[in-house]
């Protein structure tokens, strides 16, 4: 009779121990390159619509010398904080051995996406962003806006940071953790505008289906990461603004159908051959998006399931090094 399989569970704060942002970022990079240079398949998504959200499962392959295979299936409900007290995105990641089929781990979804959706934004902002960045703006200061204010923390030599929400007191209590931890000056935006006029470094992080970013809210030569369309009735930067920008996606077929770029196309505005890259032939130095320094370059990320393996492995072997997590043997 064979031995019992365990599987690793992990919680949020599991995943938070063991996910370090520069390593994901790191490992992030090489695996856009490898993308790029069809040494990965392309990851593979499905999405379902619920009546008050939806809910869509990311799957991908990545094989070499630890081969593994990942799915994440989440819930987005945007009004979920507001009327029943949940969080906006719940799901799970499972990771599997892709050599013999082994589920390795079980693990929350928030966080493994929270962290990794701003790697991925520092690994387009690292090679998009004007040389010289001091100022950025945090749009949305929910988990997804603190991770990215970390991660342009940790990037570059940011002397002000700006933070907008509809929530006023997000943006304070964000804004006081920040200032505590990193001795960065924050400033809480009365607007939008306030926030991002002027502002080097751009990251939009909000949940619903209003445009937030527009022509006159952006200085030339800024560099937005739009993280909050992640499937068609999202969206977050204005047609118009996608139009002037210089566009780069994470995945062409799903921002297409997804992302802010799929609301430029649908006004419109664009193409899909307005897009000037996609992340992996920008870390493979393919493409030059940025021509000028007053150009505005626009990060369309609408999270593909090759971020979720690549930080999900990381996790998993981070926790078992280390043993964190619960070990359940879910077949006995």
């Amino acid at each position: 009779m064979s031995a019992p399989v365990e599987t690793l569970v992990l919680t949020a704060s599991d995943v938070a121990r063991c996910l370090p942002a520069s390593e994901c970022r790191e490992a992030l990079a090489s695996a856009f390159a490898m993308l790029a240079a069809g040494r990965i398949a392309a990851p593979r998504s499905l999405t379902f619509e619920a009546p008050e959200g939806g809910f869509h499962a990311k799957a991908a392959l990545v094989l070499g010398e630890r081969a593994r295979f990942v799915t994440k299936v989440n819930g987005n409900f945007p009004g979920n904080p507001a009327r029943r007290g949940l969080p906006t995105i719940q799901g799970v990641v499972v990771l599997a051995d892709a050599g013999d089929g082994r589920p390795l781990a079980v693990m929350d979804s928030a966080s493994v996406t929270a962290i990794r959706t701003a790697a991925t934004s520092a690994v387009a902002a690292s090679r998009l962003a004007r040389a010289g960045a001091a100022i950025a703006a945090i749009v949305g200061c929910g988990r997804q806006g603190i991770e990215h204010a970390d991660a342009f923390l940790a990037l570059m030599p940011i002397r002000e940071l700006r933070l907008y929400d509809l929530d006023r007191s997000r943006a304070e209590r964000l804004a006081a953790r920040l200032g505590e931890r990193h001795g960065t000056s924050c400033r809480v935006a009365d607007s939008v505008a306030d926030a991002t006029l002027g502002a080097d470094l751009i990251a939009t992080c909000t949940p619903g289906a209003d445009f937030v970013l527009g022509e006159d809210d952006v200085s030339p030569g800024a560099f937005v990461a739009a993280v909050g369309a992640d499937y068609s009735r999202k969206r977050e930067i204005r047609p118009s603004l996608m139009a002037r920008a210089r566009v780069v996606v994470d995945d062409l077929d799903q921002c297409a159908a997804a992302g802010d770029l799929h609301h430029a196309i649908d006004a419109g505005l664009v193409g899909r051959e307005h897009v000037r890259a996609d992340l992996g032939s920008v870390v493979l130095e393919t493409v030059n998006v940025r021509e000028h320094e007053a150009d505005i370059v626009v990060f369309d990320s609408t999270g593909i399931a090759l971020e979720d393996v690549v930080a999900a492995d990381l996790a998993y072997e981070r926790a078992r090094a280390e043993g964190v997590g619960l070990r359940a043997a879910l077949a006995s």
